[in-house]
């Protein structure tokens, strides 16, 4: 007599209900928390079928997150025939200001955590135009600033490493800065943006 496991029907929607939040973007453990859970339960499954996509999965169970970045776009096979796979994620050009941004929102979370004994850092509209003032032109207008540094603000909320939080209408704006941003801006992201600040101010000099 033929037997079936009960779970192999489960198995495929199971791991569906994984795969495809994780195409559409980052999930978090205090957002989700059953699917999370499920994440992590299925952790091998869920890589070994993103591989075929040419994705791996990021798990950081400390700070509670997840996500699927390309891997490399070339390999070498058995063959020595150069194996491309169409990239599911696409990079994003970023400006220099969110790029500058971006470094700042970093430190800021790494001072932070050196200090506080808080888990989630809060800040104003005006605390990260504060954070980003220096590096602007002197004698802005202060209205234009505001609305220069709000663009950029939008610009990391849309990628993901800020969040906006619910204020009474009138209020400032207040966001979360999403400790995903510590998988994206490392060392080596941050020696690169350094290398372009380097440019950016030889370049003022030349023209000075």
């Amino acid at each position: 007599m033929n037997t079936t496991h009960a779970s192999t029907p489960d198995a495929a929607p199971a791991l569906s209900t994984v795969v495809v939040p994780l195409l559409k973007g980052v999930l978090y453990r205090e957002d989700t928390p059953e699917l999370w859970n499920s994440l992590l339960g299925l952790q091998s499954q869920v890589r070994d079928y993103v591989a075929v996509l040419g994705l791996e999965l990021i798990v950081d169970e400390a700070e509670g997150y997840a996500f699927l970045r390309s891997l490399p776009e070339t390999g070498e096979g058995d063959d020595d025939v150069v194996r491309r796979i169409p990239r599911l994620v696409p990079r994003r050009p970023l400006s220099f200001p969110v790029s500058l941004l971006l470094a700042l929102l970093r430190k800021k979370l790494a001072e932070f955590d050196a200090l506080a004994g808080e888990t989630r850092l809060v800040l104003s509209r005006d605390e990260i135009v504060e954070l980003i003032r220096v590096f602007l032109p002197e004698g802005s207008n202060e209205a234009k600033l505001i609305d220069q540094v709000e663009t950029h603000i939008n610009k990391v909320v849309e990628l993901g490493f800020l969040r906006r939080l619910k204020v009474p209408t009138g209020k400032e704006p207040v966001y979360e800065v999403r400790r995903i941003i510590k998988a994206f801006v490392d060392a080596d992201w941050l020696a690169r943006l350094a290398e372009r600040l380097e440019e950016e101010a030889g370049a003022a000099r030349t023209v000075l």
